[in-house]
Formats: structure tokens, sequence, C-alpha cells
């Protein structure tokens, strides 16, 4: 008896200690799977937040500033032309005109206005007169066209009007077509607004008379 409750003991024991280990296995086996779950969610957190940081880097310090505005008119006529002289924002990624919108109100009407690839002035083409005729022919009331002034890499060019650091350039509107008659003390805000990144903001009063054919606006 003494042999037979032994040998049981020992099953009994042996048991137990199978039964420890198969817990032991199935605590590491869970812990391990735990594990792989936080690091793989730590990973996609990481991933996840790197890129909404260089997204909202990107927003922040993409942009254009508006440098100033100017208008044409002919000797005793409202203004005919406008140039809006932008440049990227310090920090500024690269922005595509192309992809850009401006807008324009005059407290009557608020036009939206998209890139004609079709009046496209390169800097070589100025010779001296920002108010070249050539230069807004071709533009309908819904459309700017570009004037080069300073692009140093070539990134601005009439299919890619791409403008990164240093670059500056004239958006044009013809703004008999835009607005009809743009006369004296007439309101004037918009913004031109990239793909991406912070708006330049127009805002200006036309002048009480129009003594001179080109005046500075903003």
């Amino acid at each position: 008896m003494r042999q037979l409750f032994g040998v049981s003991k020992e099953k009994d024991m042996g048991a137990i200690g199978i039964g420890t280990m198969i817990i032991f296995i199935a605590m590491v086996l869970v812990a391990g799977i735990a594990a792989s779950v936080l690091i793989q969610t730590s990973s996609r957190l990481e991933s996840q937040a790197m890129t909404t940081g260089e997204e909202t880097t990107a927003e922040v310090a993409t942009g254009l500033s508006v440098e100033r505005v100017a208008g044409y008119a002919d000797t005793g006529a409202d203004i005919k032309y406008l140039s809006i002289e932008i440049r990227p924002r310090s920090g500024s990624l690269e922005i595509d005109l192309a992809e850009a919108i401006v807008e324009l109100s005059n407290s009557t009407a608020k036009l939206v206005l998209t890139y004609n690839s079709g009046v496209f002035t390169t800097k070589a083409s100025i010779d001296g007169d920002l108010f070249t005729d050539a230069f807004y022919t071709g533009l309908a009331a819904n459309e700017f066209g570009i004037i080069v002034c300073e692009d140093a890499d070539g990134s601005c060019t009439s299919t890619t009007p791409v403008v990164n650091r240093g670059d500056k350039v004239l958006i044009t509107v013809d703004a008999t077509d835009a607005f009809g008659d743009l006369a004296e003390r007439t309101d004037i805000w918009g913004s031109v607004i990239p793909e991406e990144g912070s708006p330049g903001i127009i805002a200006f009063r036309t002048p009480s008379s129009y003594t001179d054919n080109v005046m500075v606006l903003q």
C-alpha cells in the first residue's frame, strides 16, 4: 500500500507540474501576443503622429504673401488691368499656382478665378512695361494670368507655374471683364488661395479719382 500510495503521489505531483508548465507557457504566449499588439499599435501611432506633424508644419509654414496690388487705367477711363504681386512665405514649401484660385469681390459680385496657361509671360518678355495689353489679352472674367518677375531656378513655367523661395510673380486680372467698370471709391477684397497653406490677402479701395494711368492700390 505504501508503494501504491507513493506512486499515486508521484503521479499527482507530475500532473501538477505539467499543468503548471502549461499555464506558464500560456502566460508567456499571451504576454508575447500582447507585447506584439502594443508594439504594432505604438509603431502605427508614431507613424501617424509623424505624418500629422509634417502635414501641420507644411500647412502652417506654407503659404503666399501679397506684396502689392497695382492697377492700370486708360486716360479718362476706369481701371482696366490689375496686377497682384505675390511670393511664397518664409519657410514655405513649393506652391503650384496652376492649382491656386483667386477670389475677388466688389460688394456686388464675387469672382473665383483659375489659371489660364495661355496667358503666361516670362521675365525676358516683360520689356519694362507690366501693363502691356498682350499680357492680359485672352483672360476671361473667371481667369488669371502670370507674369514672372523673379525665378532663379526656372521652376515657374506656363504648364507648371511652381513658385518657391525667392520667386516673385504677378497675378494678372482683366478688371474690365471681371467687374465691368471698376469705378472710383470701390472696395475690393479677396485672396490668392494655394492648394495647401495660407492664402495671400487682397484688400484695397480704388482712388477717389484716376489722375494717373498706373496706381498702387495696396
